[in-house]
């Protein structure tokens, strides 16, 4: 698998990393994994309170060491509104080290997109264990079988899920998808939003099935934004940085305009709808559409990117990423596309998150495809 350089020894996360980092981490949650600033704060609080945790590599990580998942699950949306904090996913995490008869060694976050990339740092520095520098995505997606580990044969069960009042349920279910399922219903009666941990593993299992490198990743995204702004284009910094990963190489600018029509609503657990952008060249318009994270950006009908590629929306001047739940209508904009992780587009892996697995009728092109005509 490819991977990008990652600590050869612990080293902390460090608090005046986190702007950056969560920067970051909104540009890979493709629109989703909710709000980063209050992750950011939040994870902020608990490295003020308890210590920095430290990040290590997978390489890092023993064999038989036990490693569990921290997450929000539910509408992004909801969770701005709730004011997340680490307390739903400790209940979680604590159901499930009970129901396993095991202990966290360390911390891995479901996904490197918004606050599911900051939460678990919070709850690594709270546990006093490591933040293991590697994700079941290397982006966002909203639901739970939706992960490199799903693909390459971690299950999702057992599961627990936990709300603020510290109610919890353990999930067994027969296969991911039911866990999913299941897990969607209690997010339901829980609020919209709930602590979640799931995909219980052992070090060895990390190193196989995750993506690689992604907290380091997000960092330098976000670096690489913050100094673009100095230097005057955040948008050439950011695309000559991510021409210098494995993951994320191929990208590119698909359209600017500005925000002419927007639909959004929670429904079964996501924050569902469409984003219409208005061409600065009155040519057509592009039309992104949304669950959780965006799904498909196109023009005049014809699709520019779609999942598992990352679409990503930012602000045309600072190239700040913009959550599907903080864009606006009249907000200028500039639309990206970037690569996934190539274990991403295994034909395995794209029957679990492809564009089939949201309903999108059509056949996944990478975006490289799609910008150089190859």
């Amino acid at each position: 698998m490819p991977s990008v350089p990652s600590p050869q020894s612990a080293s902390a996360v460090r608090l005046e990393d986190l702007e950056d980092m969560a920067r970051g981490a909104a540009f890979l949650g493709a629109g989703g994994g909710g709000d980063p600033y209050l992750g950011r704060l939040t994870a902020q609080h608990a490295i003020q309170t308890y210590g920095a945790p430290d990040c290590i590599s997978v390489d890092d990580l023993d064999d038989d060491a036990p490693v569990f998942l921290a997450a929000m699950m539910g509408a992004p949306s909801v969770m701005t509104e709730k004011i997340t904090g680490v307390d739903e996913i400790e209940t979680a995490l604590a159901a499930l080290e009970q129901h396993l008869g095991r202990k966290a060694a360390a911390i891995i976050p479901a996904e490197i997109g918004g606050i599911n990339a900051m939460l678990p740092v919070a709850i690594a520095a709270k546990r006093g264990v490591p933040l293991v520098d590697a994700d079941g995505m290397g982006r966002a997606f909203p639901e739970l079988q939706m992960t490199t580990f799903a693909v390459y044969g971690v299950s999702t069960s057992p599961a627990a899920v936990a709300n603020e009042y510290g109610e919890y349920q353990i999930i067994n279910a027969r296969n991911d998808k039911r866990t999913e399922d299941a897990a969607r219903q209690l997010v339901i009666q829980m609020g919209a939003s709930v602590g979640l941990s799931c995909y219980p593993m052992l070090g060895s299992e990390v190193k196989r099935t995750s993506v690689h490198g992604t907290i380091t990743l997000a960092l330098g995204i976000g670096r690489a934004i913050a100094q673009g702004r100095k230097d005057g284009d955040p948008f050439d910094a950011l695309l000559a940085y991510l021409r210098t990963t494995d993951y994320y190489s191929e990208c590119g600018v698909l359209f600017s305009g500005k925000i002419a029509d927007l639909e959004r609503k929670v429904e079964g657990g996501f924050t569902r709808g469409k984003c219409v952008i208005k061409n600065d060249d009155d040519g057509d318009d592009m039309e992104v559409i949304f669950q959780n994270e965006n799904l498909r950006a196109s023009v005049g009908g014809k699709t520019r990117c779609i999942v598992p590629d990352l679409i990503v929306i930012l602000d045309a001047d600072s190239a700040e990423p913009i959550t599907t739940e903080g864009l606006r209508y009249g907000q200028r904009v500039k639309v990206m596309g970037v690569s996934c992780a190539p274990n991403m587009r295994a034909p395995n892996a794209l029957q679990l998150f492809g564009p089939r697995a949201f309903g999108l009728e059509e056949e996944f092109i990478p975006i490289e495809q799609r910008i150089n005509g190859r």
